[in-house]
């Protein structure tokens, strides 16, 4: 499964994009974030993923957990949202 990593900083709908099309590839992707804000953006991402699956009769739902990641020989821990296609 492909892996996203998502900072407060990415484009909103470049991340769309990229979730758009992974989703009509594979049906689904995990991304993961580390603060509230780039939460804030995946969340965004994923509303706007929606509209551009939407003529596909595609759906998105969110499947949130944490997870641990090592960040320059630390140890951090992370949001994991798996994001999964369902039809309509």
């Amino acid at each position: 499964m492909e892996i996203l990593k998502i900072s407060s900083k990415s484009n909103v709908k470049k991340v769309a994009g990229a979730l758009a099309n992974i989703i009509r590839r594979d049906n689904e992707v995990e991304a993961q974030t580390i603060g509230a804000g780039s939460l804030n953006t995946l969340v965004k991402s994923v509303i706007v993923a929606r509209g551009y699956l939407a003529p596909s009769d595609i759906d998105l739902y969110m499947v949130p957990s944490f997870t641990d990641i090592k960040i320059n020989d630390d140890e951090k821990t992370a949001i994991k949202i798996i994001v999964k296609a369902r039809e309509k």
